[in-house]
Order: structure tokens, then C-alpha cells, then sequence
């Protein structure tokens, strides 16, 4: 019954939506932009049928079957007409270039840096505000990067600086730099708790409860990863399960494909349990059979091959491609400087469960940098996704897919941030943040060899109203990107 109630709101709603505006199309109006005859989905009503959409002054005005004129007229017929995607797991740094290249043409209208975030949240964005970004862009507070500046460890640093304990003074120091991140405009806490093995749960549990307070989710690079017990990643959900009851904050738990790999089965019935429970939980993943980290990051401290079920041959490094041996890993992770690695360690089948939930959404975990170098994640992570998941499995229906890549990470943004309430929709009031994607086409072209290469398939992207992509080609010198800042 409860079922039937929803689509029957979603038909009517849908419904009187079109009938409504279509009285508008009868008149003279003359839009900024109109995208006539695509395949329009709405994740949030379920709308998906041919329509018209109206652009002006940044805005969604209008989705109607009737004819629209416009300033710019894009004819979409063919062609899928979706929510811009929204990477809640990236560097704020790629809303701009020479980043944000790899991140709009692959339809991205929005990143947030989910991981982690820099400790002077305020001044992060006052920066990118004086300098324009060519995509929205968003920041939680960063627990690694708090506890790098108190002198606790740095993410690739030694060891010994990773297992030295905050003292009371300290702890207090972590907690009040991040309530004023939060303040200033942070959209949450970032947590990387493998990163950071000296965390205490005690910390762990003050930081949870104070994001509670000001509404903000814990978003978690989760403390132990792969399938060795009992440090396992199952121990680590429970962790996060337990904090998120006991504080009653939102959790969200970062690209769980690469953290429970072998796991994911129970780690996806555990979520799922503890969401039909009231608890306010959420998870993204990555297309990828790969993760990539730094080789002096506490991934790699000792006993990593039995933690993961790997060996050296599985570690790829970023800058050359060689596959490392016992000499090379030793020798790279000794060198002084932080050194980045592909890891092969991900099955298929992981990556089919947790797409199959309903609570995981889609999320990049990467970027590529100023050199093109980086792991192709960066560059092709939601075209890759369209292309498998849609188009050649059939694992998810074209709505079910804008779900994941756009709605999900609205949904979980927009307590925090309210703007992102007119995000990853394609209805009347949303902001113009639009991808138009052809189903046939789509697909990426970065390669583990070849990150910095640019997907196909997607025409058009728009940010705020603003073409980024126009005809498959990268608007670079555009700057329509906003900020998207917490209101605790």
C-alpha cells in the first residue's frame, strides 16, 4: 500500500507538473537555453519520458511536452537529459583547472572533498570564490589533516608518528578546530581512520557526537580494510554502526568497494540493516578493480599483504606503470618523498554488489593532476559506470543510474548544505546543472596506462546554466562554479 500511495504522489505530482507548465509554452517567453525532445530524468519523482526543459538565469523554469524557444536550442533527441553528477568523494582542488577537465567531461557538475578537507575552511573558500572554479564545489573538515598539524602523523609519514596517542589537550584541539570548520562552512567531518591508527574511539566518538549537533554527516575512510579477522572490515563498519546509534549523527562510509572487498556481502547487510533501523547511513564505490593510495600511508605498515590478500606484483606505481617487487616497494617506500600506487586488488563481483544496493551511490575517490598523472578513476569514473552498469550489463535502469551518480549525494549533502536541495534534480527550481549524455556512446577512455584522457559520449554539461561542455568540446575559461557551504 505504501508503495502504491508513492507512485501514485509521483504520477500525480509528475503529472500535474507538465499540465501546469504547459500553459507557459502557450506564450512568448524565450528562455536562455532549451533542451527539446531528450529522454528527461527526474531521480527524485521518477519522471522519465521525453520532454523540453527550460533554462533561465541559472535555473530550471520549465519541463513540459510543449515547444520551447530559447536563445540557445539544443536538440536532444536520442540523447538522456540527467542530473549533472555530483563526485561526493574528490579534491575541492578539481573544480578548477587543469583538474576539473577530466571531471566535466565526464559529466561531474559538483565535487566535494568528502575525505578529508583543510583545516582553514573559511579561507579555502573565500580563495576559490576570488578565483572562480569551473564546477561547484564543497569541503568537509579534515580529521587527517588536523591531527598532521597537532604533530600525530602525517598521512605518508613514518610509523612512529602514526602510533603516538593525542593527549587530552590535544583531543581538544582536534575537537575545537573542527567545530569551527564546521562553522565556517565545512559540510562535514572527514574521517581517515586507517590513515590515522593512533585515533582512539574515544576521539572517534567526540567527533561523531559533535557533527550531530551541528547536523553535519561523518563521512569515513573506515579504520581497518580487507577480509584479515579480527581486524577486519566488517569490525570497522560495526565501529561506525555503533557511533552513528550512540550519537545519532548521519554516517557515510567512503568508496566501500576498495575498503570491504572481499567483505562486501555482510558489509552491505549490515548497512542496509542499520538503515532499515533508523540509522542515517550511506555508502559510495568506485567503477574500479583498483584503489590507489600513497605507498608510505598506513596501508602498507607492516603485515599489509595478509590485511589485503595481496602481494607486491598487485602494486602498480603511477609515475612509471612497473609492477613493484619486495627490492622496488622497499626501496620506493624508503625514498624520502610520498610515492602513489595503483592497487589491483578489487573483484567484479564486489563492485556488482554494491551497485546492486540501494544505499550506495557513485563516487570517484580521485582526481588527475597538473602532470595528467593519477589513477583513471579521476577522468572516467561516471562514464565507466553508465557504460557497465547500464548499457552493457543492464545491472540499473538509466533513472536508477541518475539516482546513483546525482540524487543519492544530494540527499546526503543537503542537511548540511541546503543548496544542494536544488541539486540532483531535473525539476522546476533546480538549478540548471545538467548532463546530456548518449546512451550509445558513452564511455571512458582512461586507462590504468592513460589516466588524463577525456570520456565520450557526453555533449553537453552544464553548470548553473552555463555550457562547460558545448558539443563535446570543454568550455576552460568558464568560471559558473559555486560554492557549496554548510549552514549549521
Amino acid at each position: 500500500m505504501i508503495d502504491f500511495l508513492r507512485k501514485l504522489y509521483v504520477y500525480l505530482v509528475c503529472g500535474s507538473l507538465l499540465v501546469s507548465l504547459s500553459s507557459w509554452a502557450t506564450t512568448d517567453i524565450i528562455f536562455d537555453t532549451v533542451i527539446n525532445g531528450g529522454r528527461v530524468l527526474d531521480p527524485e519523482t521518477e519522471f522519465d519520458a521525453l520532454a523540453n526543459v527550460g533554462i533561465s538565469n541559472g535555473v530550471i523554469q520549465q519541463v513540459t511536452t510543449e515547444p520551447l524557444k530559447g536563445k540557445l536550442a539544443i536538440d536532444a533527441q536520442g540523447l538522456i537529459v540527467a542530473p549533472g553528477f555530483i563526485d561526493i568523494l574528490t579534491q575541492v582542488e578539481s573544480a578548477q583547472m587543469p583538474s576539473a577537465r577530466y571531471k566535466a567531461t565526464d559529466g561531474v557538475t559538483t565535487v566535494l572533498s568528502m575525505h578529508n578537507g583543510p583545516i582553514e575552511v573559511g579561507a579555502m573558500y573565500d580563495r576559490m570564490e576570488k578565483e572562480g572554479a569551473l564546477l561547484n564545489y564543497g569541503t568537509t573538515i579534515g580529521q587527517m589533516t588536523i591531527r598532521s598539524v597537532l604533530g600525530l602523523g602525517d598521512f605518508a609519514g613514518g610509523e612512529e608518528g602514526r602510533n603516538t596517542l593525542a593527549t587530552p589537550e590535544q583531543v581538544a584541539q582536534i575537537l575545537e578546530i573542527t567545530k569551527r570548520g564546521i562553522q565556517e562552512g565545512a559540510v562535514g567531518v572527514g574521517f581517515g581512520l586507517q590513515y590515522t591508527p593512533n585515533t582512539t574511539e574515544e576521539e572517534v566518538f567526540q567527533l561523531f557526537q559533535l557533527a550531530a549537533m551541528f547536523d553535519v554527516a561523518s563521512h569515513v575512510h573506515i579504520r581497518y580494510l580487507g577480509p584479515q579477522r579480527p581486524t577486519n572490515s566488517v569490525k570497522a563498519i560495526h565501529e561506525v554502526i555503533a557511533n552513528a546509534v550512540a550519537t545519532g549523527a548521519s554516517a557515510h562510509i567512503a568508496h566501500v568497494n576498495s575498503t570491504s572487498p572481499k567483505d562486501i556481502n555482510l558489509v552491505i547487510r549490515l548497512l542496509e540493516g542499520a538503515k532499515a533501523h533508523g540509522v542515517d547511513i550511506s555508502a559510495d564505490a568506485y567503477p574500479w578493480g583498483a584503489g590507489g593510495t600513497a605507498l608510505e600511508s598506513a596501508v602498507f605498515d607492516k603485515g599489509w599483504q595478509d590485511r589485503m590478500a595481496i602481494d607486491y606484483s598487485d602494486l602498480e606505481l603511477v609515475t612509471t606503470g612497473e609492477r613493484l617487487t619486495e627490492e622496488s616497494f622497499s626501496r620506493y617506500r624508503g625514498d624520502g618523498k610520498t610515492d602513489w600506487v595503483i592497487v589491483h586488488f578489487i573483484p567484479e563481483s564486489t563492485l556488482v554488489r554494491a551497485y546492486s544496493s540501494p544505499l550506495v551511490m557513485v563516487a570517484s575517490d580521485g582526481s588527475i593532476n597538473a602532470e595528467g598523472k593519477g589513477h583513471p578513476r579521476g577522468a572516467g569514473t561516471y562514464a565507466r559506470f553508465f557504460r557497465r552498469y547500464v548499457v552493457e550489463d543492464g545491472l540499473l535502469t538509466p533513472l536508477e543510474a541518475a539516482r546513483k551518480t546525482s540524487y543519492l549525494a544530494a540527499l546526503r549533502m543537503q542537511k548540511a548544505a541546503p543548496s544542494m536541495r536544488r541539486k540532483g534534480r531535473i525539476s522546476v527550481g533546480a538549478d540548471a546543472d545538467i548532463v546530456i549524455l548518449d546512451y550509445d556512446k558513452i564511455r571512458e577512455r582512461a586507462t590504468y596506462a592513460e589516466p588524463a584522457q577525456t570520456s565520450e559520449g557526453i555533449p553537453w554539461v552544464f553548470v548553473n546554466g552555463v555550457a562547460v561542455v558545448e558539443n563535446g568540446k570543454l568550455n576552460e575559461n568558464a568560471k559558473p562554479g559555486r560554492a557549496i557551504r554548510g549552514a549549521p
